[in-house]
């Protein structure tokens, strides 16, 4: 072999160093937890009077990124479940208000490419574990499908004695992006009251039994009358969701295979329903004791991910709060607002779901939707970071897309925008207005510091839910974050403004 030339030595080596530069950075891992249920002042690094420590989701924010200003598509689950899959108001599709329950058929679109079915086709092993909400088409025992004849959302929870458990989904994870799935079907007060592996139930024996209703203090205990498994507990539903994202995320996998793990976790939403190895744990009761199992969930999913993996971690929630009890001062409906059971019982040991915000889970109110929002992601989020930055779940999609290296779809994700650049640093604000939507299906919009709601009332859970008076809801939020003082009389010029852009929007 002859010797090379300085120059021609020069020459490789210059020509190795373009070969190094040009090689792309490994695509990131990605774990996203979804809590249920969970207000903002709920965890600790949101709200220093929280009665709940929440160490390993504040662990996520102090090695990564705190938005303060982040929400949910709507105040309740389902549609928000929608928006996160798809990029899309709910709104926009089949389900106007409400939820769906446990044997509701698929509320995806077949056409529809959610952000799982994105990252699959761009080389990712995906799976889902835990709660899905999104409906799955079941069979009944006559070998019919399994359905309803009321639009979604609009029927009662049903127990669903005339599905036969034994028949195998479709429609559900699996069908849109997932390569597996462990979990349930709807909420954890909802039937079937069973696990799901993929696309059949796990079922003792083989067969399914009927459930009674659960007995028991009626604010902890709602279960519902239904059918599901006998060997099935609540108690026993955030344990195996638990160990089932750590065994996903262990389980051997090549090198240049990355994965995207969704983690829609069952807590801290009703039934509450700790085990005994958390009971006493917080300062806010049984309620507070479910949360920290839900943080120490996380914990175990941060201790099998690694602090210097290459993994984005995403830590949020799926609306407001439901234990909340905050009573506005000055607000011209405070005569007829009535703190909800639920709120009293954390209040006693001073404890506020979501911390100075106005409403509960289900309202139009910043309680409603306003939600923790935290991230990690190693070289890339400058530890300790808070961002103001208006954010929605929504968003998600084409965040993850970017991050992927995945071009989203024309015409798909339609009200998503990436914040990949707020999150890296290089930007403050990647969206300007955001529409919020009540469990009623009221509409509100957020524009800059500016928001409009249409009618009176918090449209949800929170009394008064209607007010029978003319005008609507302005408040200024950088001067009002606790919705006190309604500025509709005083401003119509700009709730008119608003008025019009929101209709222009819904008709889009």
């Amino acid at each position: 072999m002859p010797f090379l030339t300085r120059r021609e030595l020069l020459a490789s080596f210059s020509v190795s160093a373009l070969a190094t530069a040009a090689a792309p950075e490994p695509r990131p891992n990605i774990v996203l937890i979804l809590a249920d249920d969970l207000g903002y002042g709920d965890v600790s690094c949101n709200n220093p009077r929280s009665r709940i420590s929440t160490p390993f989701v504040d662990q996520i924010a102090a090695q990564g990124m705190r938005f303060t200003d982040a929400h949910t598509p709507s105040a309740v689950c389902t549609p928000t479940r929608y928006g996160l899959m798809t990029g899309r108001y709910a709104w926009r599709g089949a389900l106007k208000d409400n939820v769906l329950d446990g044997f509701d058929p698929p509320l995806i679109e077949r056409n529809r490419t959610t952000i799982a079915a994105l990252l699959q086709k761009n080389g990712y092993e995906t799976a889902c574990i835990g709660k899905w909400h999104l409906g799955m088409q079941w069979t009944d025992k006559s070998g019919n499908p399994y359905g309803r004849p009321t639009p979604p959302g609009k029927g009662e929870f049903r127990p669903g004695n005339e599905v036969d458990l034994t028949k195998p989904t479709t429609g559900g994870p699996n069908n849109v992006g997932f390569d597996y799935y462990y979990g349930i079907a709807a909420s954890l007060d909802m039937s079937p009251y069973c696990f799901i592996e993929n696309n059949r139930a796990v079922l003792q024996g083989g067969a399914a039994v009927s459930t009674k209703a659960a007995e028991g203090e009626p604010l902890f205990r709602n279960e519902r009358e239904g059918v599901g498994s006998s060997d099935f507990t609540v108690e026993g539903v955030i344990p195996r969701l638990t160990q089932k994202a750590v065994d996903f995320i262990r389980k051997p996998r090549p090198a240049n295979k990355p994965y995207f793990l969704y983690v829609p976790l069952t807590s801290p939403h009703m039934p509450v329903v700790p085990n005994r190895d958390v009971e006493g744990t917080s300062k806010a009761g049984k309620y507070g004791d479910f949360v920290v199992e839900m943080d120490r969930t996380v914990g175990r999913i941060l201790d099998a991910v690694g602090d210097k993996s290459n993994t984005i971690v995403i830590f949020t929630s799926d609306n407001g709060g439901l234990f909340h009890s905050w009573t506005p001062e000055e607000t011209d409906d405070k005569a007829a607002y009535k703190p909800t059971p639920r709120g009293q019982e954390v209040a006693k040991y001073g404890h506020q779901g979501n911390a100075d915000l106005r409403g509960t889970k289900a309202d139009i109110w910043e309680g409603g939707h306003r939600v923790p929002f935290v991230v990690r992601w190693p070289g890339k989020i400058k530890p300790g970071s808070v961002s103001p930055a208006l954010l929605g779940l929504t968003d998600m999609y084409a965040t993850l897309a970017q991050i992927a290296g995945a071009k989203v779809p024309q015409g798909y994700a339609e009200d998503s925008i990436s914040q990949v650049d707020v999150l890296t640093g290089k930007a403050k604000q990647a969206r300007t207005s955001i529409i919020h939507h009540s469990m009623r299906g009221v509409f509100a919009l957020r524009e800059g510091n500016w928001k409009y709601v249409p009618s009176r009332g918090s449209g949800g859970f929170s009394s008064p839910q209607q007010v029978k008076a003319e005008g609507g809801q302005l408040y200024n939020l950088a001067t009002d974050p606790r919705e006190t003082t309604n500025l509709y009389a005083t401003n119509r010029k700009k709730a008119h403004e608003m008025d019009a852009k929101l209709q222009a929007e819904r008709r889009h």
